[in-house]
């Protein structure tokens, strides 16, 4: 479920937005006034969404936006001669006066579009260090030479081991080095 925040200049308003996205079934982290308190809500957090006017006490919702890591989303309710200066920083936008299907249904998709951001990003196989790759092929070269093992099977036995022990490929090589060292 995706964390989000909501910040108006009037806690009235973020008050009752953050009501109807609760009752709605999102899952409301806070709401603020100030950028501060935003960002201050986000710290902590690796990802979320900020639904927010265009104007705070302390700064606009573009200070705001660049305050936070690419990992959050911004929603902009705000008239709409604003929209144009957020084409280019991939910010969404809703049009005042705001209505409670449309703020659904954006947030709706933000989240679903979040989701299979952070799916794909899992997807994508981590990059080992030098000095990491170097720890598992000397593991896998002591399996050779001692068990009489090829590369593969040096290899499947630690993916193996990893897998369950539920240690990292180059934690559980550190072990078999440290075992046959």
């Amino acid at each position: 479920m995706t964390n989000i925040i909501v910040v108006f200049p009037k806690i009235e308003e973020a008050k009752s937005i953050k009501n109807v996205l609760v009752r709605s079934g999102f899952n409301v982290i806070s709401a603020c006034t100030t950028g501060a308190q935003a960002i201050n809500a986000a710290d902590g957090l690796k990802s979320g969404i900020i639904v927010c006017g265009y104007k705070f006490q302390d700064m606009l919702y573009k200070e705001l936006k660049e305050y936070l890591t690419s990992d959050f989303d911004m929603l902009l309710v705000a008239s709409q001669r604003y929209w144009e200066q957020c084409s280019n920083q991939n910010i969404m936008c809703l049009a005042m006066p705001l209505k409670v299907n449309d703020l659904i249904n954006t947030l709706s998709m933000m989240e679903n579009d979040m989701s299979r951001r952070r799916k794909k990003k899992r997807l994508v196989p981590k990059q080992r260090s030098e000095e990491e790759q170097a720890v598992i092929d000397e593991a896998k070269e002591m399996l050779m030479s001692r068990n009489n093992m090829s590369e593969m099977e040096a290899h499947r036995y630690i993916q193996k081991c990893s897998m369950d022990s539920g240690n990292s490929l180059v934690e559980t090589a550190q072990m078999v080095l440290s075992i046959y060292g």
